[in-house]
C-alpha cells in the first residue's frame, strides 16, 4: 500500500510504523515537522496537491499536530476528491465541521476512517459483554452499579482535555450506548475547572458513567466497573510498549495482561474498509466517521454544560443536505412572513404621505406592494422544488454500477 501523509501526531506515528513493518511505503509527505518520524524515509513535499492523485498514493493519513485552517481546507478538498483517508481524532473540535465532511463523503463516495483503535482491544469486547450480562441480571457478580473512566494526563489544559474526551467518549458509546444526557462537575471558575473535570453520562442502559481527569504518571486510562459483589479494572496505558492489564477483585481475583498494537489494529480496519470485507465479529465494531462525529459533539457540549452549571440533554439528529435545506427554508419562511408584515405597514404609511404631497411615483410604488410581496412569496415556493430538480440532475449524471467502467 502506498501511503501519503498530511501532518502527524503520536497515534498516526504508530500506524505509519506498523505499516512500514509490514512492507507498506510512504510515497509522499506534507506538513511533517523535522524528526516527526525518525528512522523512516519521508519523501517531503511542500504542497499537499500530490495527495489528490490516486496514481501517487492509495490512501492518505491525516495527523492532528500543526492543525490550522489551511490544513482543514486541504482535508475538505481531499474528501471532495473521494480520496480514502485515515483521520486522527479529533482533527477539529467542531461538530459542524465533522458533519460537513460526512455530507461531502456521502456525495463523493469517499472513505473516512477515524483513528480510534482502543475500542478494538479484546478487553473492551470482554468488558462490554460483562456489562451487558450484569444489566440483564445474568452476570456472576451481580448487577452493574457504576462505570468510572479515570484519565491520567500530564497536560490538563482545556484543549488537551476536550481532545482526549473526544477519543474516550467513543469508548463510552461502545460500552454503554449513545448517551442521552451529559453533566459536568468542576471548579466554580470554568477557566480552572479542567484540571479536575468530571463528566457524567446517562445512556440507554441507565448505568451511571463518569469520566474524570486526574494527574498521574504514566499517562493512560483506567476503567472500573463496579458491580454488586466485585470490581473489574482495565488499565490502558498511552505508551504502546506497555501491555494492557485486566484485574478483577471479588469472589475470584484475576490478573491478566494483553499486548496491543494500536497501529496494526487500525491498519486492519483500513484494509477491511478498502476491500469491503465484513468487520470482525469477535469484538466491538470499528468506529465509523459518524461515531467520531458524535464523540466530537459530546466533547463540544462539555463547555456549555460547565458554564451553565447544569445537565444538557443530547438529541440524536441526522445531519444531511436535505435536513439543512429544510431548516434553512423554515427560517427563511419565518423571516419572509415578518418582512411582509413590515412591508404592509411601511407601504401604507408611504402611500398616505405620497397622496398628501402629490408624489405620484412614490404613491404608485407604494400601492404595488401586494404584487411585490406575492412575487417574493412565489419565488420562495418555487425554491421548495430545488431538491427535486437537483436530485434528478444527479441521477442523470451518475451512471449505474452496471454501466460504470471497471
Amino acid at each position: 500500500m502506498r501511503i501519503g501523509l498530511l501532518g502527524c501526531d503520536s497515534r498516526m506515528v504508530e500506524v505509519v510504523r506498523a505499516a512500514v513493518r509490514r512492507g507498506d511505503r510512504v510515497v509522499v509527505a506534507s506538513g511533517i515537522p523535522p524528526g516527526g518520524l525518525a528512522g523512516i524515509d519521508l519523501p517531503q513535499s511542500r504542497s499537499w496537491d500530490p495527495l489528490l492523485d490516486a496514481a501517487v498514493c492509495d490512501v492518505v493519513f491525516v495527523g492532528a499536530d500543526g492543525w490550522d485552517e489551511s490544513r482543514a481546507e486541504a482535508v475538505r478538498t481531499l474528501v471532495q476528491a473521494g480520496r480514502p483517508l485515515l483521520l486522527a481524532q479529533p482533527l477539529e473540535l467542531s461538530m459542524l465541521w465533522a458533519y460537513e465532511l460526512d455530507m461531502i463523503r456521502s456525495d463523493t463516495g469517499g472513505l473516512l476512517v477515524p483513528c480510534l483503535p482502543d475500542r478494538l482491544h479484546p478487553f473492551m469486547a470482554r468488558l462490554e459483554a460483562t456489562i451487558a450480562a450484569s444489566l440483564a441480571g445474568v452476570g456472576e457478580t451481580g448487577p452493574a452499579e457504576s462505570l468510572l473512566l479515570e484519565r491520567r494526563m500530564q497536560d490538563r489544559s482545556r484543549e488537551a482535555v476536550l481532545a482526549q474526551l473526544a477519543r474516550d467518549a467513543d469508548l463510552i458509546r461502545g460500552l454503554t450506548g449513545d448517551p442521552s444526557r451529559l453533566s459536568t462537575l468542576g471548579a466554580a471558575n470554568p477557566d480552572t475547572a479542567w484540571n479536575t473535570l468530571a463528566v457524567g453520562f446517562t445512556g440507554p442502559t441507565h448505568l451511571p458513567v463518569r469520566w474524570q481527569v486526574a494527574p498521574g504518571v504514566p499517562p493512560g486510562l483506567t476503567i472500573r466497573l463496579q458491580t454488586a459483589t466485585a470490581t473489574t479494572s482495565i488499565d490502558c496505558p498511552d505508551d504502546s510498549s506497555r501491555p494492557w492489564t485486566w484485574s478483577g477483585q471479588g469472589a475470584a481475583s484475576t490478573l491478566e495482561t494483553g499486548a496491543f498494537d494500536r497501529g496494526a489494529a487500525m491498519l486492519g480496519v483500513l484494509d477491511r474498509c478498502r476491500t469491503g470485507t465484513a468487520d470482525r465479529d469477535d469484538g466491538i465494531a470499528a468506529a465509523t466517521w459518524a461515531d467520531a462525529a458524535r464523540a466530537i459533539e459530546l466533547a463540544e457540549t462539555v463547555p456549555r454544560s460547565l458554564v451553565k452549571g447544569r445537565a444538557v440533554d443530547l438529541h440524536r439528529e441526522e445531519f444531511t443536505e436535505m435536513g439543512t435545506f429544510r431548516g434553512t427554508m423554515a427560517s427563511l419562511g419565518c423571516g419572509l412572513i415578518m418582512a411582509a408584515l413590515l412591508v404592509v405597514v411601511v407601504a401604507t404609511l408611504v402611500a398616505g404621505i405620497a397622496r398628501e404631497f402629490g408624489w405620484k411615483a412614490a404613491g404608485t410604488l407604494a400601492d404595488s406592494w401586494p404584487v411585490i410581496v406575492l412575487a417574493v412569496l412565489g419565488l420562495f415556493l418555487v425554491l421548495q422544488l430545488l431538491p427535486l430538480i437537483v436530485g434528478a440532475g444527479r441521477e442523470q449524471r451518475s451512471p449505474s454500477r452496471s454501466d460504470a467502467p471497471p
